[in-house]
């Protein structure tokens, strides 16, 4: 039989070590580097109409994803403002934009840019095929630099 010190020991060794489990578990999830998703995340800003600038872009996210491979590296293109240009079916990088959405890669438009366009021109812009709206282009990429996300902005 085990003595009433043995047993509060025993108890204070596995609580001790359940805590240490928890905090790692933890530091991992925060670090990225685990079962819980892929170790690098990159946001890459785009919100100029400038083409060369817009291909660097998607350039940049072509590379990243071939350097580290689909599932260690998270990339996602915001593009807001005159940048939302990119997304659009009359862009002439739509049909990479919608390659690069099939390969993981994530495109968020900016719904202010597309209600400023609706004002002025009387109708939405349309979206190339596998990007998403999100509210706004700014509070979409502080959300993701705040959950970890590299900022780039070529």
């Amino acid at each position: 039989m085990i003595s009433t010190k043995k047993f509060s020991l025993m108890a204070i060794v596995l609580t001790a070590a359940l805590a240490l489990t928890g905090c790692n578990q933890q530091a991992t999830k925060k670090s990225g580097g685990d079962d819980f998703g892929p170790k690098h995340k990159v946001v890459i800003q785009v919100s100029t109409r400038d083409p060369l600038t817009q291909k660097i872009a998607l350039n940049n996210a072509a590379n990243l994803l071939k350097h580290y491979g689909p599932d260690n590296v998270k990339i996602e293109i915001v593009a807001y403002g005159p940048g939302l240009s990119l997304l659009t079916k009359k862009s002439k990088n739509s049909l990479r934009v919608q390659s690069l959405a099939m390969s993981d890669i994530r495109f968020s438009a900016c719904r202010n840019t597309m209600k400023k366009i609706m004002r002025k021109k009387g109708k939405m812009p349309k979206l190339t095929q596998g990007v998403k709206i999100v509210p706004a282009g700014v509070a979409r990429i502080m959300e993701l630099q705040e959950k970890g996300y590299a900022y780039v902005r070529p």
